[in-house]
């Protein structure tokens, strides 16, 4: 019994092999001549600098109390990203996230500890 299973799940595997090598292979489509140049991106507002500048401040003060979450650096780091964009509208909406983050975090600690079991 154990021969017939060996050898069936060889016979699988063969077959599987086999239908990989006749899988088309594609063909990159020739690329299109240069793109246009788009318009030089807009610096980033007032209002996104300010914010990213506070999600900054309100992270460290955060990381500062072990009070983190990863939301917040996640959050953060999206900002970062928007920021290198220069999506303004991104960069206030993650650093945004980031400071309310940071703020829950550091407002937890003031929570106090529970007991499951005594």
């Amino acid at each position: 019994m154990h021969k017939i299973m060996i050898a069936l799940a060889g016979a699988g595997l063969m077959t599987l092999a086999g239908c990989e090598s006749a899988m088309p292979v594609k063909t990159e489509a020739p690329q299109a001549a240069a793109k246009p140049q788009a318009a030089p991106e807009a610096p980033l507002t007032e209002e996104a600098q300010q914010a990213l500048a506070q999600a900054e401040a309100d992270v460290r003060a955060a990381q500062a109390q072990k009070a983190l979450w990863t939301n917040a650096q996640d959050a953060l780091k999206q900002a970062k990203a928007a920021a290198a964009a220069n999506d303004s509208a991104a960069v206030i909406k993650h650093a945004r996230e980031a400071s309310e983050f940071a703020r829950l975090g550091i407002a937890q600690t003031r929570y106090p500890v529970t007991t499951i079991s005594k």
